[in-house]
């Protein structure tokens, strides 16, 4: 009797990796051949001999003619991949000349389609990868190449047709993975803008408007803004601006944001907290070249004391519409360098019925412009308008710097009626 369904039979797996149709090499992490199938030695027209142990890069060199050529960087690029995810990695087709047998320096035209699978190892960490290749360069040349052997061009056309299908299949399924994937981050990426630019309900808000405008489609940033209720009267604003965009300088920010918020509670006053916050974000891995500019309004006293590490001024908007920028305790950005003699801090006094506006540079820089250009646009909307209501003046202000639907890089607006 032949072997039963419950007692399969001995599968010599070299025997069938050797036999298998398509061209393949088991390569290293260090891409050293250490296994290949007469497919492959077919289609490269190479002995065994010649390949096994060596380097792929010195069993097959670039071709000097073509340095522009990138297929071995590519190659080494997705092994990396599969190593590191487990998973297998299609590259896209590559153009890769190889050198002609027995015809030093010569080399012929080739296009590959490759595909690395990693190799499960003991401890089910992949050590190896089967490096899979389909030879297209007839496809991409538009010719119809024979096989050696002597395939029938009708019939290596459907093979190739069957292929491209495989590969599409294939890709198809790596694209709704990263559907998936990039859900997923923008879903933890609305949880931190709602979590972390909550505003305080203890803080009282009459008369402020907040603008948040990404640049990215997650709808997070590294930019930030902060009010924060003092007591007495007196309330702090702060905006902020992490280098970076997207859930990585979203990260940051929420740190660093965070931090900025206890320290404005306990320190004296907007330097104080500066320096804190300073010292903080050296310990914060992308938190270093952070602009910060942090306020704190005393209505009794008509006053507002203010430092800033980096940052765009604030704009102080007189009763009348004439514009003052606050640049008169500027530091560089946080880590630059140290503050011996701590951030400087400056005071301005104010009229009732005038008006803040703190901001991040994406409302004024442009590419290609002196940034005094988009601040005086900016302190020009903000004299033209100033006695609308904050909440109409924040969208004339975004519609005259032409941001309402947002801008290259990530803005952050707060306006206030002092």
């Amino acid at each position: 009797m032949g072997p039963s369904m419950a007692d399969p039979p001995d599968i010599d797996y070299a025997a069938l990796f050797a036999v298998t149709p398509s061209p393949c090499l088991i390569l290293t992490a260090d891409l050293v051949i250490t296994d290949v199938n007469r497919a492959y030695l077919r289609v490269t027209g190479r002995e065994r001999a010649e390949l096994i142990g060596r380097p792929l890069i010195e069993a097959f060199p670039a071709n000097p003619a073509d340095p522009a050529a990138d297929g071995m960087r590519n190659l080494r690029a997705s092994v990396a991949r599969a190593l590191a995810t487990g998973e297998q990695d299609v590259m896209a087709p590559q153009k890769y000349d190889i050198p002609v047998p027995d015809r030093p320096g010569v080399f012929e035209e080739r296009y590959w389609s490759p595909i690395n699978t990693p190799i499960p190892g003991t401890d089910e960490r992949p050590a190896l990868v089967i490096h899979r290749v389909e030879d297209v360069t007839g496809f991409i040349r538009g010719e119809r190449r024979h096989r050696p052997g002597g395939d029938h061009p009708y019939e290596r056309r459907q093979e190739m047709e069957a292929e491209l299908y495989a590969r599409a299949k294939e890709l198809q399924v790596l694209n709704e993975r990263l559907r998936l994937a990039h859900a997923r981050e923008r879903e933890v990426a609305l949880t931190l803008q709602r979590t972390m630019l909550q505003p305080d309900s203890a803080t009282p808000y009459a008369d402020v408007a907040v603008r948040y405008l990404p640049a990215g489609s997650l709808n997070i940033c590294g930019d930030w803004f902060e009010l924060v209720d003092l007591g007495g009267d007196r309330l702090a604003a702060a905006v902020g601006d992490v280098v970076g965009h997207g859930l990585r300088a979203a990260g940051v920010m929420g740190q660093l944001r965070s931090a900025l918020s206890a320290a404005i509670r306990a320190a004296d006053g907007p330097a104080g907290a500066l320096e804190v916050l300073g010292r903080y974000a050296c310990s914060v891995e992308g938190a270093l070249a952070t602009t910060v500019v942090q306020t704190v309004i005393d209505r009794p006293g008509r006053t507002i004391l203010y430092s800033c590490a980096g940052h765009p001024p604030p704009v102080l908007v007189h009763p009348g519409g004439r514009c003052v920028l606050l640049d008169g305790a500027t530091d560089p950005p946080l880590g630059v360098r140290s503050c011996p003699d701590g951030h400087p801090q400056a005071r301005v006094e104010y009229e009732p019925g005038a008006t803040l506006a703190l901001y991040t540079d994406g409302l004024v820089e442009r590419r290609g412009e002196d940034i005094d250009e988009g601040l005086n646009r900016l302190t020009g909307a903000l004299s033209g308008h100033g006695t609308l209501p904050p909440e109409a003046l924040a969208d004339v202000v975004l519609a005259e710097l032409g941001v309402s639907g947002g801008g290259e890089d990530d803005i952050a607006l707060v306006v206030l009626r002092l």
